[in-house]
């Protein structure tokens, strides 16, 4: 994004998932759970980590999160990943989440966060990542 797009804001990283919560995601007041949210970033950011790891990843930090508006049943729901950092064993990787329901003519965005994960082998210890520029 340039200076002059600040008037259309855009997710920033890779569309990884695309979901429609339906009515079994929500709670009595028919609200979809912020724990079914944090739980399609982390499926959407754990996938990229899987990728650039090639191969088994585990959470370990997810950083703060605020809700900018509510998200509602039957609204496509994407998560954009982008990796930030990358250390000896782990990423770093930054999730927006952007929603596009039926009532309105563009994407707006709903949340973000930071979430970190390591890689591990085959026996669940901590291993290092492969060379990327490979």
């Amino acid at each position: 994004m340039t200076d002059y797009d600040d008037d259309k804001p855009s997710p920033r990283g890779e569309l990884i998932t695309q979901v429609v919560p339906l009515p079994a995601d929500t709670n009595a007041n028919g609200d979809i759970y912020a724990g079914w949210l944090v739980q399609q970033m982390d499926t959407a950011a754990g996938t990229l980590a899987g990728r650039i790891s090639r191969g088994r990843n585990a959470t370990v930090a997810m950083d703060r999160m605020e809700f900018l508006s509510p998200l509602r049943i039957g609204a496509q729901v994407g998560c954009y990943c982008e990796l930030v950092d990358i250390g000896r064993s782990s990423m770093k990787i930054h999730v927006e989440v952007w929603t596009r329901d039926r009532h309105s003519k563009g994407p707006h965005k709903v949340t973000e966060g930071l979430f970190v994960y390591v890689a591990i082998d085959e026996h669940g210890r901590i291993r290092e990542v492969p060379d990327q520029s490979a």
